[in-house]
């Protein structure tokens, strides 16, 4: 086996082993998931940038499905292609395939177990902590404009307040931002990838 061929390989391993662990250990759905998988992939691997996650992030979001299987798929597919999303992919989804299946196995035989009630009542306020920090990190790397203040305000009360399903707000966003772009003739230069998507390692 050549090295590049091992490289290949390890890459791959790399991915499925570190999305399976996110995926173990992240209690709290795909949001409680995001400073957790910033940490890994931005400061630990260096797979991305802090811009590139925020991009990814806005991309899975955006998209139909789970925002942590799309996240996966999204940097699989940013470091080997697809064989990379496929890889990353089943890393963050095999964990909770395999707890779910055993929680309704044992759930029959728990019944309803006192200290199982406040177990999961611990986790749910760990989670909403997390989710609260994700919102926090990530509001902080992109509203650094009057324009996404008022955009992330704006969402908050239609769907906080009056109820507005999320995707209508989401689509919203993407109008006025194209609006706000064209209109002030932003948007970054210089981040084009130095290397097709398939071939980073």
């Amino acid at each position: 086996m050549s090295a590049k061929e091992g490289r290949e390989g390890n890459m791959y391993l790399q991915l499925f082993w570190t999305f399976f662990k996110l995926g173990l250990f992240t209690i709290g759905g795909g949001m409680a998931m995001i400073p957790l998988m910033q940490g890994i992939i931005v400061d630990q691997k260096k797979w991305m940038t802090e811009e590139e996650i925020v991009d990814c992030l806005a991309v899975s979001q955006g998209l139909p499905g789970v925002i942590a299987i799309n996240m996966a798929t999204y940097i699989g597919h940013y470091k080997k292609g697809v064989m990379g999303a496929i890889v990353a992919t089943i890393g963050v989804v095999l964990p909770s395939l395999i707890i779910i299946i055993a929680v309704i196995e044992l759930l029959g035989t728990i019944g309803d177990n006192k200290y199982v009630d406040g177990a999961l009542t611990g986790i749910k306020a760990a989670a909403t902590g997390l989710i609260a920090y994700s919102a926090y990190k990530v509001g902080k790397q992109i509203l650094k404009g009057w324009f996404p203040w008022v955009l992330a305000i704006a969402a908050f009360l239609l769907i906080a307040a009056l109820n507005v399903n999320a995707v209508y707000v989401i689509v919203g966003g993407i109008v006025l931002g194209l609006i706000y772009e064209h209109f002030t003739g932003g948007g970054r230069e210089g981040t084009g990838d130095s290397e097709e998507a398939g071939d980073r390692s």
